[in-house]
């Protein structure tokens, strides 16, 4: 070792001492973990803090759940554990894990495990292992893979997992290629992790997840979905979404984002629309207020995903993509509940895409006010997150172009909130509801209410709020025209 090297040496010897510290540290300011750990001792047993709990406590970002590993099968767990846990839940008992609550910490106890996968069938095998190294040797990257025991606060780092985390890097405890044979997923939590941590993956992890991305094939949708939302909810999503597109694992369950690379945005002709979309994630992260906004980050990731289908080219050599949005709703739609997302999030998701290009055509002021009102009302709740995904999409590097669009939403907004005043744009409903729609014509409940009603939402749009006479005036009027009264 130089000389020049020995002091960065030195500093990275004190920091893994302080980072033990650390941890020692919030495991003693939580006598929950202890009290346990003695427990298990008690009874002849051995209890560790293991995996993301391990890693969370070394970056300072512990949180409320707990993960252990015991030698204890779970039936001798839940013996432990009875009487001392304030609540008990087996629903991971198949798996070996154990879930209890104490203190407002949710704990799980998992007994060691061997489990390995046939490499065909999309579900582990599981064995109980015997000892703590077997069981970290099985877990999915080296940052994962240490262990603190309870009740004595012992080390245990066998795969170098504190020299990654210090390095910031993504490893595999054994060869990538053998970890991901035995679960595929482990290549989209790579890029989650990635994500969510910042970190970068290892050079021989990004070429096994560029070989076996095809893999992913033997994962169920509800877990490759869990996975991604994690990933695009992460601190840094833009890193995690790149590794997918540059391993093939995205072209295996989200193929609608690797096809933006072929597309050029006719609105910046220096970028495809591939760097634009992430570039509008980016812009629709920083719009939110609290915590991350699924919905929000899945529309700006979709919100161009119609264009590839749409694209043409005029004589001039122009490209256009007419109608991309509702295509692009048509695909995110499909994509979302191939992946089985909720039909909530879901249409929410595909309503944004919809709406997204609506604005554009505001600045040349052709819009009424009834333009307004129905921008507004086919938003409904989403109104405020469209909002930020028509500001996210604004990505020209043209200065004066990007100024003026801000200032025509500006000026949008400002409209829709002179309006509200005025009117209760909310909940805009007709001015007769059916009650009164009936009593009027002397109808019964059916479909002719609704029709009535569906026209006089129709006015209130067109027209803003109508006081009663001249309400009932125009629901007469549209019956006599559709023969409904003479």
């Amino acid at each position: 070792m130089s000389e020049a090297s020995a002091p960065h040496a030195a500093d990275r010897r004190e920091l893994t001492a302080a980072q033990r510290n650390a941890v020692a540290e919030l495991l003693r300011v939580s006598p929950v973990a202890d009290e346990l750990g003695h427990r298990f001792v008690r009874a002849g047993h051995e209890l560790h803090l293991v995996g993301g709990s391990v890693r969370d406590a070394l970056l300072g970002r512990l949180g409320d759940d707990l993960d252990f590993c015991t030698d204890a099968h779970p039936d001798e767990t839940l013996r432990i554990i009875k009487g001392w846990a304030e609540s008990i839940w087996e629903t991971g008992r198949e798996f070996g894990t154990i879930g209890a609550q104490r203190d407002g910490l949710r704990l799980e106890i998992t007994t060691f495990r061997a489990e390995s996968y046939d490499q065909v069938t999309r579900n582990p095998v599981v064995e109980y292992g015997t000892n703590l190294d077997e069981d970290l040797k099985r877990r999915d990257f080296t940052i994962n893979a240490m262990a603190v025991s309870l009740p004595d606060h012992r080390f245990t780092d066998p795969h170098g997992g504190l020299d990654d985390l210090s390095a910031k890097v993504i490893r595999t405890p054994g060869t990538p290629r053998e970890s991901f044979g035995d679960d595929p997923l482990r290549m989209l939590r790579a890029a989650r992790f990635a994500a969510q941590l910042r970190f970068a993956v290892h050079p021989d992890v990004h070429t096994a997840m560029s070989r076996m991305a095809a893999d992913l094939d033997r994962i169920t949708a509800e877990r490759i979905r869990d996975e991604f939302t994690k990933l695009l909810c992460g601190d840094d999503p833009i890193t995690g979404l790149r590794l997918l597109v540059d391993t093939g694992l995205a072209e295996r369950f989200l193929p609608e984002l690797t096809g933006l690379k072929l597309e050029i945005d006719e609105h910046a002709q220096h970028k495809d629309v591939y760097e634009h979309t992430l570039t509008v994630v980016e812009n629709a992260v920083s719009y939110e207020e609290e915590g991350c906004d699924f919905i929000l980050r899945m529309a700006a990731l979709m919100h161009d995903v119609g264009k590839p289908a749409t694209k043409a080219a005029a004589p001039d050599g122009r490209v256009s993509f007419h109608h991309h949005e509702v295509v692009g709703a048509r695909l995110t739609k499909a994509r979302m509940k191939a992946l089985r997302y909720p039909k909530d999030v879901t249409a929410q998701v595909t309503a944004l895409v919809a709406l997204h290009l609506r604005f554009y055509g505001y600045g040349r002021g052709e819009w009424t006010d009834s333009a307004v009102r129905r921008y507004v009302a086919d938003a409904g709740e989403l109104l405020p997150r469209l909002h930020k995904l028509t500001r996210s999409d604004c990505t020209t590097r043209n200065r004066r172009k990007a100024a003026q669009l801000a200032a025509d939403y500006d000026a949008l907004e400002d409209r829709i909130a002179r309006i509200a005043a005025e009117e209760d744009l909310a909940r805009v409903r007709p001015d007769l509801d059916g009650n009164a729609i009936m009593e009027l014509l002397g109808v019964p409940p059916g479909p002719v209410v609704g029709r009535a009603w569906k026209h006089l939402k129709e006015q209130r749009l067109e027209h803003g709020p109508l006081d009663r006479d001249a309400a009932e005036a125009e629901l007469l009027r549209w019956a006599r025209a559709e023969g409904l009264i003479a």
